[in-house]
């Protein structure tokens, strides 16, 4: 793969020139990446296209604080050049790093990576976008703080980026964006925004109400910076779950593929009673299988696995075509309680198996699942890239999904299907919050074959097709598709995405913040949607 750098639209190599003379002078040269193996980084790993310099950036800068972040926006206003801001670019599946703009630059905040602050007792962490997962649990551990982390299923990602993008983790606290207090927000002219309580100037006093209540005084803002691009996010609050005096974590085992329904409408009644408080999930038996081998175990062909082939696997790992994995959190005697409520409620469905482990103390598990549900970081879930065998890559479909058994079994069906027309094997999931459930259907292909990426492109369109025609949106989406589902948002011809565009156009009249992200593009760059 060529990562040449592509020029931002319509500027000439002359122009760009002096833009990042201008920029070099306020980072320093080692922070500016100008091509080659140092902006390799900054295009899409996992590129659903034959061609990755459809989203190729056209540098990168790595500024060090405010002051820098300030002084490159006003660089990039006068000489109007498009930025691309990630924390730490590891939204691999949906886009890494790569801009959906070509020939942006990468505003990457990874340097910006301090723990500011963590109290114990009210259970609570301000933190810069450089700090990952693995970052903030290496800190609790160090300074003994009984306080755990949420981690998502690769903990070398951004706390703040994760959150931004609204993901979600394993515990009681798997909403990010509900666990999130208090932001700190440079807007694109360069004013300094603190958002909620911070925006009182009190000092330490205001600081420590900043991260525990976020609607502050009037109008709150903090949820219009998620999943958009209106400012550059440079520090967060969240809320840190109490490490519990006991947690069980169990698992269901459901032997057949009907039984998707019955399993979703009970979890949704525990969820809503308060039984089980955290994100569950409902794990395909391909999806808990691509974590122990590559599918040539059970089958070498090219098309999607059979059935044979599916149940032969689940019989040689000893696992459900559906698996439930859930954990409870609290007092000994209060989780016991709760297990046998659990245990009683799925007891009804034929051929399912129950197992759990109740930890205590400094106990730990040790698979990697259930670490992320004891408030542990892993890389565990890039074993899935094997699946395939070659260099493996996967993008995701994500769409959203009613807690209702007939619902998920609509999804999953359809899903299903249109995989395999395209030559996919049905590798997903359901995480279950509640209401709603978050599907996640990941296509994985060799990176190396551009056949295989292109189909896996194609057959991302056809599912948000397939989606919206059933009456179903996405929740993110890969760069290739912004605009399209953004587009699905069709209510009154589109009055939400125009809303978007107004507040975009008002917050940043040259457009040089993150252009097209989540399909909102300012004045300036309206005319590049659709285009790559």
């Amino acid at each position: 793969m060529s990562t040449d750098p592509v020029l931002p639209p319509g500027m000439s190599a002359a122009r760009f020139a002096r833009a990042l003379a201008a920029f070099e002078a306020i980072v320093g040269a080692p922070n500016v990446c100008r091509g080659g193996a140092a902006l390799a980084p900054y295009f899409d790993p996992f590129a659903p296209v034959a061609d990755a310099r459809a989203f190729a950036p056209s540098a990168a800068l790595l500024p060090a604080g405010i002051d820098e972040i300030r002084a490159i926006l006003r660089v990039a206003n006068a000489a109007r050049v498009p930025l691309w801001t990630v924390s730490t670019g590891r939204n691999f599946a949906y886009g890494g790093a790569a801009p959906r703009l070509a020939g942006s630059v990468v505003l990457d905040l990874q340097r910006l990576n301090r723990i500011l602050a963590v109290d114990e007792n009210l259970a609570w962490a301000l933190v810069e976008p450089g700090v990952s997962y693995f970052d903030l649990y290496a800190y609790l551990r160090e300074h003994g703080l009984k306080l755990w982390v949420d981690p998502p299923a690769a903990g070398w990602g951004s706390v703040i980026g994760n959150t931004l993008e609204r993901g979600f983790g394993y515990t009681a606290y798997g909403d990010h964006a509900a666990a999130q207090c208090g932001m700190e927000v440079v807007l694109a002219n360069g004013e300094v925004v603190r958002t909620g309580m911070g925006a009182l100037d009190a000092g330490t006093l205001a600081l420590s109400s900043w991260p525990l209540y976020r609607a502050g005084y009037g109008p709150s803002f903090d949820a219009l910076f998620t999943q958009s691009n209106y400012g550059i996010v440079t520090k967060m609050g969240l809320w840190l779950m109490p490490a519990p005096p006991a947690y069980v974590i169990g698992e269901i085992q459901f032997a057949h593929e009907d039984d998707l329904g019955v399993i979703v409408d009970t979890l949704r009644t525990l969820q809503l009673r308060g039984t089980i408080v955290q994100h569950a999930v409902i794990e395909g038996a391909i999806r808990r299988a691509a974590g122990i081998d590559p599918r040539t175990r059970w089958y070498a062909g090219d098309a999607p696995m059979p059935e044979a082939a599916i149940a032969a696997m689940q019989r040689d790992l000893g696992i459900g075509r559906w698996n439930l994995h859930y954990a409870l959190y609290g007092e000994p005697a209060v989780i016991d309680a709760q297990q046998r409520i659990v245990e009683r409620a799925f007891a009804p469905v034929a051929d399912s198996r129950a197992m759990a482990k109740r930890y205590t103390g400094n106990e730990e598990p040790q698979g990697g699942g259930d670490r992320n549900m004891a408030g542990i970081p892993t890389m565990s879930a890039f074993r899935m890239l094997d699946w395939r065998g070659g260099e493996g890559a996967h993008v995701d479909f994500s769409p959203l999904c009613p807690a209702d058994g007939r619902d998920a079994w609509r999804q999953y069906s359809l899903v299903k299907a249109r995989a395999a027309e395209y030559g996919f094997d049905y590798y997903g999931g359901f995480t279950a919050a509640g209401r709603a459930l978050h599907h996640v259907f990941a296509a994985i292909f060799v990176r190396t074959d551009a056949r295989q990426a292109t189909r896996a492109g194609d057959l991302l369109r056809a599912l948000m097709s397939d989606a919206r025609a059933a009456g179903y949106g996405v929740y993110r989406s890969h760069l290739l598709y912004m605009d399209y589902a953004a587009a699905q948002y069709d209510f009154n011809d589109g009055a939400l995405l125009r809303l978007a565009q107004t507040v975009k156009d008002a917050l940043d009249p040259q457009g040089v913040l993150a252009p097209g992200k989540q399909g909102v593009w300012p004045a300036a760059w309206r005319d590049r949607r659709g285009y790559t």
